[in-house]
């Protein structure tokens, strides 16, 4: 496969109303950086507006985009894989497509790499346009995740940043499905280094991680770099059964002094208190039983339904690697 000299990844979802901004921005910086040796990979999820039509009329007019289409809506973290999977630069950018983050902080991360660094991420010490609780969230979050896994993932960051081919190799070679793309850099090590900067507000469009999203994606990055949840299930399953045992104790003592109070309320409150734990614990369980078991079917992480390119080397590249594989 022909090498570039940078790939700039972006996973889009219904962002119609950016994408061409998106474009003007993004090619302006890597032609400063760069000049003609980079590609815009642009990976559509799904996407249920007119993000496609725009990104395949974007490809026919432009040599260095390549536009891909998934077949259906994956989640942010595949769509940025599938990304990532497709890229042929020898660095690597990754940049959401709303805009938050700027793609005028690439020549001040490919300085950074060119002194040694095989990650650059951005670091946010400002968020513009996001309220209160996001904040705090985000905040609470990262803090939280730092107690609960067992690698030193870099606080109030996101997958904004600048890879070496050699950590993207590592990083491509991963089979595991639910994602945590940031928490999975961390855990590469090599040299990382991060860049502080002001998160802006998005440019069009609205946010596509509500609070669901948001849970769903806490609980895959800390059930997948941390087995904590599991034994904090087994702390609390010895320190209630410490408390059974003391209780037994004290009915039993009061059983035989005949001082026996007959009542449900007691009764009630010591089930469901017994109950509620024991199926906190199972659903702890359940959730890392239920990745093996994902992960037990072998099934691919997305599936590319179309992909638009102008340039001719690329679909060169790709017929000789369909020879490749068929043979």
């Amino acid at each position: 496969m022909t090498r570039m000299g940078l790939s700039v990844v972006v996973p889009c979802y219904n962002e119609e109303d950016g994408v061409q901004e998106l474009h003007r921005r993004v090619s302006g910086v890597c032609h400063r950086c760069v000049g003609d040796n980079y590609e815009l990979v642009l990976v559509n999820d799904g996407s249920s507006d007119a993000t496609w039509k725009i990104m395949r009329e974007l490809s026919e007019t432009d040599k260095h985009i390549i536009a891909v289409n998934l077949s259906r809506n994956h989640g942010h973290q595949l769509a940025l894989s599938a990304g990532l999977q497709m890229a042929r630069g020898e660095r690597i950018f990754i940049i959401d497509a709303d805009l938050q983050d700027p793609p005028e902080l690439l020549p001040k991360m490919m300085e950074r790499m060119d002194d040694g660094c095989d990650v650059v991420f951005g670091q946010r010490i400002k968020r513009e346009g996001e309220t209160a609780f996001k904040k705090a969230s985000a905040y609470a979050f990262y803090r939280l995740l730092n107690r609960m896994v067992d690698i030193n993932i870099p606080q109030d960051t996101g997958d904004f940043r600048l890879m070496s081919r050699r950590a993207l190799d590592v990083l491509n070679s991963m089979p595991e499905h639910h994602r945590f793309i940031r928490g999975m850099v961390s855990w590469i090590g090599m040299r990382q280094e991060a860049v502080p900067y002001e998160r802006a507000a998005r440019f069009a469009g609205e946010t596509k991680y509500p609070l669901s999203k948001m849970i769903r994606f806490a609980i895959d990055a800390i059930t997948g770099f941390s087995v904590r949840p599991l034994r904090i299930a087994s702390v609390f399953g010895f320190y209630f059964g410490i408390a059974t045992l003391i209780l037994m104790v004290y009915v039993l003592t009061q059983y035989f002094l005949g001082q026996t109070v007959e009542g449900w309320t007691s009764l009630a409150v010591i089930i469901l208190a017994l109950g509620s734990v024991q199926l906190f614990v199972a659903g702890i369980i359940g959730e890392y039983l239920g990745r093996l078991y994902i992960e037990s079917k072998g099934r691919p992480l997305f599936v590319i339904q179309d992909i638009a390119c102008s340039n001719e080397l690329f679909h060169k590249n790709s017929d000789s690697n369909s020879k490749v594989s068929e043979s």
